[in-house]
């Protein structure tokens, strides 16, 4: 018999995940996963290869209630899952300087993922600490850069997931055949012409973080295509680490799911490969761009009082470029508190490398596990603050009550030098 138009069909095996017959925290996690399906029209569920769970960072009872309810009725993931950041710095635990009771549920809550069997990575860049999706392959990734990237810089295909629906994709296996799973939904509906703008002026990383507020802006939760980037790195193009900070700031402004960079990211080599019919087009100008920018400092003053790298967290490529900008210059300033966030994985990796002792030797101290905007490490009398990344730039004035300046990463460091904000203002023009 045909199925009705939207009908969701299940598999003899998904039939009896739902009906309890592989454990009720599978039961559980499949009514999440089908009643998610039928409210968007899902006909089927599609299995997938890996998850990313998002629900690692404690922001009340709701989200510890579910994880340790999951424990104990024993319910473990059936696919890789790896964990974003938590409320706490594991391996650095005085830097946290949280109450006793949200960082004693923030433990549990971690504790808690690491019960259901999934990998201890505490990272918002789980590409780029050991998991990285093949091309075309179905996950289930929360944590909006997360998903940005993945859909974008690698070409698997995750929906949007967020807490809840991501452990319960981990359990089961599967999500509904929806959004960015189908072909349809990754054509771009817009399309963002920056061909009129000189490529020196995406030399240095800050300009991404700005194309990120302009992606977020025009776009929304459209795919958006953009054209006229450069791609030669010699001329100020594109690298991995950049398209990371402006898929996560267009995230941050907008709500970007997947964008394609022609001739750059796998599933865009042409614009024809991608775009869909009618897509609207805009021309971007300089000004576009600077105006992009100023959304992103929310004051004009030299004062500075910490410098915060690593949202998302920062890769061995980004501590080398930090170690060289650095090289055998003085300290930072006295009164500048220096933090990269980054993963545990990337900070073994620098270590052997030496960029963390060039790093540490100048004043600068690395968090793991966790980010300085969403738990707090700052000093409560940090009032303003310097950061290279969009993301951070955009979210810390709000989470924090501080002031931010957006700047290169070598504006970074020759600020926390100086002791004051330095920025190189022809890099603008």
């Amino acid at each position: 018999m045909a199925l009705a138009p939207n009908q969701l069909a299940l598999s003899e095996e998904e039939s009896a995940m739902l009906a309890g017959e592989h454990g009720e925290a599978v039961a559980m996690c499949m009514r999440i996963i089908v009643g998610v399906a039928k409210a968007n029209g899902a006909e089927k569920l599609i299995e997938i290869e890996s998850a990313h769970a998002d629900g690692t960072l404690y922001h009340g009872e709701a989200g510890l209630d579910f994880t340790e309810k999951l424990v104990a009725l024993g319910g473990k993931v059936k696919v890789k899952t790896t964990t974003n950041v938590g409320s706490l710095d594991l391996l650095h635990p005085t830097l946290v300087h949280g109450d006793e009771i949200t960082m004693a549920h923030g433990r549990r809550l971690m504790d808690a993922h690491i019960a259901l069997g999934c990998e201890p990575t505490w990272s918002c860049a789980p590409y780029q600490a050991g998991h990285r999706p093949a091309f075309g392959s179905h996950v289930a990734w929360a944590e909006s850069n997360a998903i940005a990237f993945v859909n974008s810089v690698l070409g698997a295909r995750s929906d949007r997931y967020g807490d809840f629906l991501d452990l319960s994709a981990a359990v089961t296996g599967r999500v509904p055949f929806g959004g960015l799973h189908h072909d349809a939904a990754r054509k771009a509906v817009l399309v963002l012409d920056f061909s009129n703008i000189d490529s020196k002026m995406f030399s240095e990383d800050a300009p991404w973080a700005a194309l990120g507020v302009l992606l977020g802006n025009k776009a929304g939760t459209r795919v958006a295509a953009m054209v006229g980037l450069p791609g030669d790195l010699a001329d100020g193009g594109v690298t991995e680490d950049r398209l990371k900070g402006m898929g996560a700031t267009s995230a941050s402004a907008g709500g970007v799911g997947l964008f394609h960079v022609v001739g750059i990211t796998p599933e865009a080599p042409t614009l024809e490969a991608i775009i869909a019919p009618n897509a609207e087009h805009i021309i971007i100008t300089a000004q576009d761009v600077q105006e992009a920018r100023d959304q992103l400092s929310t004051t004009t003053s030299d004062k500075l009082d910490a410098v915060s790298l690593g949202t998302p967290h920062f890769s061995v490529d980004e501590f080398r470029a930090l170690a060289e900008a650095i090289g055998e210059g003085p300290k930072f300033a006295e009164h500048i508190d220096f933090y990269v966030s980054t993963s545990r994985d990337v900070l073994a990796r620098s270590k052997v490398l030496g960029y963390f002792d060039v790093f540490t030797n100048a004043g600068g101290r690395v968090l793991t596990d966790t980010c300085t905007y969403v738990t707090p490490v700052l000093n409560r009398n940090v009032r303003n603050v310097m950061t290279n990344s969009g993301k951070w730039a955009w979210y810390a004035p709000g989470n924090l009550g501080i002031d931010v300046v957006l700047g290169s990463l070598v504006e970074c460091v020759a600020s926390a030098r100086a002791g004051r904000v330095v920025r190189d203002e022809s890099l603008w023009s």
